[in-house]
């Protein structure tokens, strides 16, 4: 192996980046529409596309360009509109607010999972 290249391809495979898994879905996950998640939850579109700007709904585009968004987006914007009005929050604060609650409720399950109880009710 006196090839320089040769050596360089070795070297690579030996000290390259670790192989990326792929998972393949066995059952397509259903996605909802900008103008069904509208109608379940209630809220104007172009409301529903601010969130998504602002980053407090997940959305994707699909093939044709539009928003796709998961089958639990209709209860993410409910759960926003409450923030906005029983706690009269803007939109940044309410961002601030949803993560604090996601990692609440993630140390609250670790707990679980680990059979640890406090001694002090959970928050949520």
């Amino acid at each position: 192996m006196s090839d320089p290249r040769a050596r360089a391809r070795q070297a690579s495979r030996l000290t390259g980046p670790a192989p990326v898994r792929v998972r393949y879905a066995l059952v397509p996950v259903p996605r909802l529409s900008l103008q069904t998640v509208a109608r379940r939850s209630g809220v104007h579109p172009d409301l529903i596309r601010r969130f998504v700007a602002l980053g407090l709904v997940e959305a994707e585009r699909d093939a044709s360009g539009g928003l796709a968004f998961e089958s639990t987006a209709p209860a993410a914007v409910a759960r926003i509109q409450r923030l906005r009005t029983g706690l009269c929050l803007n939109y940044a604060s309410i961002g601030l607010v949803l993560d604090l609650l996601d990692r609440i409720s993630m140390l609250e399950a670790a707990l679980r999972r680990t059979g640890t109880r406090s001694e002090t009710p959970p928050w949520t």
